[in-house]
């Protein structure tokens, strides 16, 4: 950590570096909590408001779409009102999305829900901005640092939502409501930022998502790659409680199992990033995550008793092979145009996708009456993510003039 610190800018003191680097791990645990504490109460989402598997599976598809539609629109905010304030704002829209869980409501659970991926969305993008401008020199370090933060509250909260919406008969509402209190804290912490105005890199705010790029066979292999990836990974983070459920877990058991599925998502970060420098290129790598993804999602099919070893190794699985698709966006591409016109493109086209996942699996499982078909769809995704992975891993760069 006292590395980290020492990579800030002179003007500003240890303090002031502790309190910014505090403040942007706060941000980060409020970027997936949020969405993905629903899923284990989402059977009692489901009894309390009467909805078909499909009107469930849109709760969790709900952030994705906001993610694609709200992401271009956080760089001219962040123009407009600087990165601190941008953020600020984030924090604020998804403590509003959490608080409106307390309205016995299935509209105002939607809308707040979508609120709540529009305040994410504003996070994903800008956080990164920030983190390039205050840590050029440790940017893979406190990414990985934050990454690893969001999955840790984010596992934590989902293994303790069970827990507490029992507790004294608290319910699901007020459990899910009750994170906002960590939304609160956090935006307390950014306060000494708002006094700072500053704008994010020009690259961000020029994203055009350069047509040349969407005409390239190599940002097709990596946006198909995060996109894939990231369409089964939703519909766990979405349905995974449930197909445990169904395997013959209790609900309890099935919320801890989709914690550990979050934790171990992140931890690649902290393995991958120094291996990446190492390695020629990443085609073997990326196809043996992937292949091993659709394995585990047979295994939890066909051996449900070993459901915590196939929870854990997806969630690592998964998180690799998104780091491992966002580190192609910098090594397949020549400048910083270059590569966030491709990460525009990847960033749309993979949420819209993703988006698709959790609303398909809830149809599927309502159609045949059980999750199979949901699991050899993700096993599907992940031999595809395995094909466009090794494509995408080859040590070659798109052209220079796209």
């Amino acid at each position: 950590m006292m590395l980290v610190l020492y990579s800030t800018p002179a003007n500003r003191t240890l303090f002031s570096s502790a309190i910014l680097i505090l403040g942007i791990f706060f941000i980060a645990a409020n970027l997936r909590a949020p969405v993905t504490g629903i899923a284990p109460v989402l059977d009692q989402i489901i009894l309390a408001f009467s909805l078909t598997p499909t009107q469930a599976g849109m709760l969790t598809t709900l952030p994705l779409i906001a993610f694609a539609l709200a992401s271009p629109m956080a760089a001219s905010l962040a123009k407009k009102q600087g990165l601190e304030i941008s953020l600020f704002i984030a924090l604020l829209l998804i403590g509003a999305g959490l608080s409106s869980r307390l309205i016995d409501s299935a509209s105002a659970l939607y809308f707040g829900t979508a609120i709540i991926g529009v305040g994410i969305a504003i996070g994903n993008v800008l956080l990164p901005s920030l983190i390039k401008r205050d840590f050029p020199h440790k940017v893979a370090v406190m990414t990985s640092s934050y990454v690893l933060a969001m999955g840790i509250f984010g596992g934590s909260y989902s293994a303790l939502i069970i827990p507490l919406a029992d507790y004294k008969n608290m319910g699901w509402q007020l459990a899910l409501a009750c994170y906002g209190l960590l939304t609160i804290v956090s935006l307390v912490i950014w306060l000494p930022q708002l006094k700072l105005h500053t704008k994010p890199d020009k690259a961000l705010l020029n994203n055009t998502n350069s047509i040349k790029v969407w005409r390239q066979p190599l940002a097709w292999q990596i946006t198909l790659l995060l996109g894939l990836n990231s369409f089964f990974t939703y519909i766990m983070i979405g349905w995974l409680p449930s197909i445990l459920i169904e395997g013959g877990h209790c609900a309890q058991q099935a919320g801890a199992l989709q914690g550990s599925f979050q934790v171990a998502s992140a931890i690649p970060g902290i393995i991958l990033i120094p291996l990446l420098a190492k390695l020629k290129d990443q085609r073997l790598l990326t196809c043996i995550l992937a292949l091993l993804a659709a394995c585990c999602s047979l295994g939890l099919l066909y051996l449900p008793e070993f459901a915590s070893i196939w929870s854990i190794t997806l969630g690592f699985c998964s998180g690799a092979c998104f780091i491992l698709g966002l580190s192609f966006i910098s090594l397949r591409t020549h400048d910083s145009r270059q590569a966030t016109s491709l990460s525009g493109m990847a960033q749309c086209f993979g949420y819209l996708l993703a988006a698709s996942g959790p609303i398909l699996a809830g149809s599927l499982h309502s159609h045949f009456g059980s999750w199979s078909t949901t699991l050899w769809l993700c096993a599907l995704a992940s031999g595809l993510c395995a094909i466009f992975g090794y494509l995408g891993g080859r040590n070659v760069t798109m052209p220079n003039n796209v």
